[in-house]
């Protein structure tokens, strides 16, 4: 079975991958964070043979804290890359032209989670509280949402204090924020395990709440969509792992165990993965990687209205890859 790459071996591929990807059916895929079931299609479908099947060569390169996906696909360091869109877009008006070829992400796992001792109850105990956000191209959600309803993020008088946020729950724990920032499938869990849940916490969730902004998109970039053997290998790729994620959906425990075996790492452990498989299945449209046009333009106007990108953005989507499929 072939791992993903991790630590030094991954710089030194990735630094290689430049000319590897040239070839039709070799790519690169930079995941936006570590090796977890919130990637459980790509690496289900890895471990399966499913690239095999459609005569790929698939590299898996893990992210972090320190790795934006949209650097090492503007270094030439991957050909695919999973991002949100915010940062997509934010990075395409910068200079790093990336156009979403698929969506198999449908709905947000964002939530922004309040202890009820804080007295948080709505949106309108907010001021005067501080709020735990993720930065790197995360905090775009957050930032629309507040411009929404009209409170400044500066910490001034009206306003919430803004901290930036650990990726887990101890800002929570420790009192630091009042409220932080989770995902469904992985924060929220660690909250679960901590024993907090819905009977004393309040939860902001940005779906129900309209403010979801499109997650875990595939993107490449745009020059590479002139030539037609890399669109057909793209179109191989999306195919394979939207396979790879029905069999992840169909088969939680046993993709829990291949996110484990495939960890290089060893954080990973089987009882969180397996929750993850599950919350992410909620979000996961395994049988239609299209991009939703209705999720994509209220995407597009948040990012506007909040002004994290300045112009209504022409060509940052295509449809070539899923209608191939």
């Amino acid at each position: 079975m072939k791992k993903i790459i991790t630590g030094l071996m991954a710089g030194v591929l990735a630094l290689s991958a430049a000319p590897a990807a040239m070839a039709a059916d070799a790519l690169t895929l930079q995941l936006k964070w570590v090796t977890q079931a919130q990637f459980a299609g790509y690496l289900v479908a890895e471990a399966k043979g499913f690239y095999d099947e459609e005569d790929l060569d698939i590299t898996i390169l893990p992210g972090g804290p320190n790795i934006a996906p949209e650097q090492v696909i503007a270094g030439g360091g991957a050909d695919i890359i999973v991002t949100w869109m915010a940062a997509g877009m934010a990075a395409r008006e910068s200079g790093v032209p990336l156009v979403n070829i698929a969506q198999p992400f449908k709905r947000s796992g964002l939530m922004m989670i309040c202890p009820t001792e804080t007295g948080i109850t709505s949106e309108a105990d907010f001021p005067g509280h501080t709020l735990g956000v993720w930065f790197f191209g995360n905090e775009y959600p957050f930032f629309a949402w507040m411009n929404k309803i009209g409170l400044a993020t500066d910490g001034s008088e009206g306003g919430v204090t803004v901290l930036q946020q650990s990726f887990d729950i101890q800002p929570m724990i420790q009192g630091q924020a009042d409220c932080i920032s989770v995902m469904t499938y992985n924060e929220y869990g660690q909250a679960l395990d901590a024993g907090y849940g819905p009977d004393n916490l309040t939860i902001f969730n940005y779906t129900e709440m309209g403010n979801d902004l499109l997650e875990d998109g595939l993107y490449v970039m745009e020059d590479t969509l002139s030539d037609p053997a890399k669109v057909d290998a793209y179109t191989r790729f999306v195919r394979a792992s939207m396979k790879g994620w029905a069999y992840a959906l169909e088969n939680p425990d046993e993709a829990a165990e291949i996110v484990v075996e495939m960890d290089e790492t060893g954080a990973a452990e089987f009882d969180h993965q397996r929750y993850m498989v599950e919350e992410v299945s909620k979000l996961v449209d395994a049988e239609d990687p299209a991009l939703d046009m209705a999720t994509y333009d209220r995407t597009v106007q948040a990012l506007l209205d909040q002004e994290i990108i300045t112009a209504t953005p022409e060509g940052a989507y295509t449809t070539a890859v899923t209608d191939g499929l």
